[in-house]
């Protein structure tokens, strides 16, 4: 996993989205009113993204783990694999973006073993894996998934532990936007 807290974002040497825009589908764009599952109405499959030149920032900005890190195989490039997984960043926890049409893909080898020991790594840091399909979202705790169900771009995600019997037990939980 990279840490990308530092301003200057490079992707890894010999990386290119290709044909690869999964990103455009899985994610939430903000600036345009794209949920997150569907696809962008500029985003041409397997091509590219048709407004390139004058995209939003956050499109501009982004780029997913595979494109950071060369350690991950072709395996992982998002169109391959029918996820995208969002670089730990500042304080946040890691998305995982999962293509709505694939939503177990996620739980394939060799995805799932190596997102489990993110999810240790990340809650020895302080930090979560949070697992989007379409609205729909999953934390992946250390002891549990918890199925959170839809979850708006305005709602908070909230991730606790206390010490039980045999260890700690995690919960989580969304507080939604007030209205």
């Amino acid at each position: 996993m990279t840490d990308t807290s530092s301003s200057q974002i490079e992707p890894a040497a010999g990386r290119a989205c290709g044909s690869c825009t999964m990103c455009c589908k899985v994610l939430l764009v903000g600036e345009l009113q794209k949920p997150p599952g569907v696809w962008c109405k500029h985003a041409k499959p397997g091509q590219g993204c048709g407004i390139y030149e004058t995209r939003p920032g956050s499109c501009r900005e982004f780029f997913c783990e595979w494109m950071l890190d060369g350690k991950f195989g072709p395996e992982w490039k998002p169109d391959v694999a029918k996820f995208v997984v969002s670089p730990l960043t500042g304080e946040s926890n890691l998305l995982i973006a999962v293509d709505p049409n694939f939503p177990n893909a996620w739980r394939r080898d060799p995805y799932h073993q190596q997102i489990r020991q993110w999810v240790k790594t990340c809650e020895s840091m302080g930090r979560f894996v949070l697992l989007r399909i379409g609205g729909r979202c999953i934390a992946l705790l250390p002891d549990k998934e918890v199925d959170l169900g839809a979850v708006g771009p305005e709602d908070d995600v909230f991730v606790s532990r206390e010490m039980g019997p045999a260890g700690f037990v995690y919960s989580a939980q969304v507080r939604r936007k007030a209205v």
